[in-house]
């Protein structure tokens, strides 16, 4: 897979850019602040609908742009991705409508439109075509930072590979709005008639949430294969273990100690039952008691305690838990892994080696794990005709003569790119 060209207007601090890439590694390269990084955000974002960075789309507008007097301000994103199946045109665009209110108060109007091949589709239909493996150096919060990033973690990478997911994820998360909207309502005392309801809204989270879990389960369960021999013989010469223990929600919910996190022997044990060869059936039996379980609760709180948007996994190196008691370094290793590993499951799920998108990270590394780490770049993409992978650095000189050799050099300056 392969970006052929990528065109972006009014996208961060491009105005309009139209880039031609090369197959292969491409090292963007220029001091910060430049656009290195917006760039491979782009095609993160049409690869995944979601911006790694902002929390918000609007903020990924041009401001000259939003400054303006136009009434109508539209970013667009288009990449032209070359695939072993056919090309595709891909385009994402983000229009900004009454600018006066959203100046005075931040309300005005915003809205994406998603386009495969100039058509327009769902935003869920736009995942799948364009598929990114992305290093960040805040990768390392995987295993150090809070559930909910390793939740998005999984949604992200599962929604580019397994539409089934996707949708199963989408209307489990409808579900559970409507019912946590309901139980908030319960709380403040609009009980007439709301526990009927409340039944009908638990029994339609049961299907899709099951489903979500025991899709999570198999990941998890790949993951931790692949990522095991990455560490094990290719980054630590054998001295450690690699495990990815599995924590269901109802798990998270209430056997979690009081700095919120479990240690790793019980994730591992309340994992166990969750296995990639658990029927969704199983699942769901055990998902409706649960739910049943956990009802005075959710009365009490006003929201939905176990589920999926519960779960949890973890990293455990030589049987501890990497996010509490990990080095930096072995945190950084780890994390290193699981991304490499990610890259083989995508390949081997779709039969495709996903775009590799690596924003400043050798200079995290020192030089044993950055040359681990090339090595492994360079051999994902040689000798293939529609494999890439970009690269940003503010200094080339973290890289060898010979990568440098295998790589097309490009210049980033004020937002503009040049062959270095």
């Amino acid at each position: 897979m392969q970006v052929r060209r990528l065109s972006l207007t009014n996208f961060r601090n491009y105005a309009r850019l139209e880039l031609d890439l090369p197959g292969g590694v491409v090292l963007l390269h220029g001091d910060n602040a430049q656009g290195k990084t917006n760039l491979l955000e782009a095609i993160y974002f049409l690869a995944t609908t979601r911006s790694p960075h902002a929390s918000q789309d609007q903020q990924l507008i041009n401001w000259d742009a939003m400054q303006t007097d136009d009434p109508v301000v539209v970013g667009r994103l288009v990449a032209d991705v070359l695939r072993p199946d056919g090309p595709r045109h891909l385009e994402m665009r983000l229009i900004v409508e009454e600018r006066g209110a959203w100046a005075l108060n931040g309300q005005g109007s915003f809205r994406r439109e998603a386009l495969v091949n100039r058509g327009k589709v769902r935003l869920m239909d736009l995942l799948g075509h364009l598929r990114v493996v992305l290093f960040l150096p805040e990768d390392v919060d995987l295993a150090t930072g809070p559930p909910a990033n390793r939740r998005r973690y999984l949604n992200i990478t599962l929604c580019q590979v397994d539409a089934d997911y996707c949708r199963n994820l989408s209307t489990y998360n409808k579900v559970l709005e409507q019912r946590n909207a309901l139980l908030r309502r319960m709380a403040e005392g609009q009980t007439r008639g709301a526990a009927d309801v409340l039944q009908i809204l638990t029994e339609k989270l049961i299907e899709p949430g099951s489903r979500v879990l025991q899709r999570r389960a198999v990941f998890v369960t790949e993951m931790a294969r692949l990522a095991q021999d990455i560490y094990f013989q290719d980054l630590i010469g054998g001295k450690e273990s690699l495990r990815l223990g599995y924590l269901p929600g109802w798990a998270a919910n209430g056997r979690q100690g009081d700095a919120g996190r479990a240690n790793s022997d019980q994730l591992l044990r309340d994992g166990d039952w969750l296995q990639a060869n658990a029927t969704p059936a199983a699942i769901a039996e055990r998902f409706a008691a649960e739910l049943a379980a956990a009802r005075p609760a959710d009365l009490a709180r006003g929201a939905s305690t176990v589920g999926p948007h519960r779960d949890d996994w973890a990293i455990v190196v030589n049987g501890k838990n990497l996010g509490q008691f990990g080095s930096r370094g072995q945190v950084r290793t780890a994390i290193l892994a699981l991304k490499l590993a990610e890259i083989g499951w995508m390949k081997a799920t779709t039969n495709d080696t996903p775009i590799l998108l690596l924003d400043e990270v050798s200079a995290e590394l020192d030089q044993h794990r950055r040359a681990a780490l090339l090595a492994h770049v360079v051999e994902q993409v040689r000798g293939k005709g529609t494999a890439q992978a970009i690269l940003t650095s503010t200094d080339p000189g973290l890289f060898t003569a010979d990568f440098l050799a295998e790589a097309t050099v490009l210049a980033v300056r004020e937002g503009r790119v040049s062959r270095d």
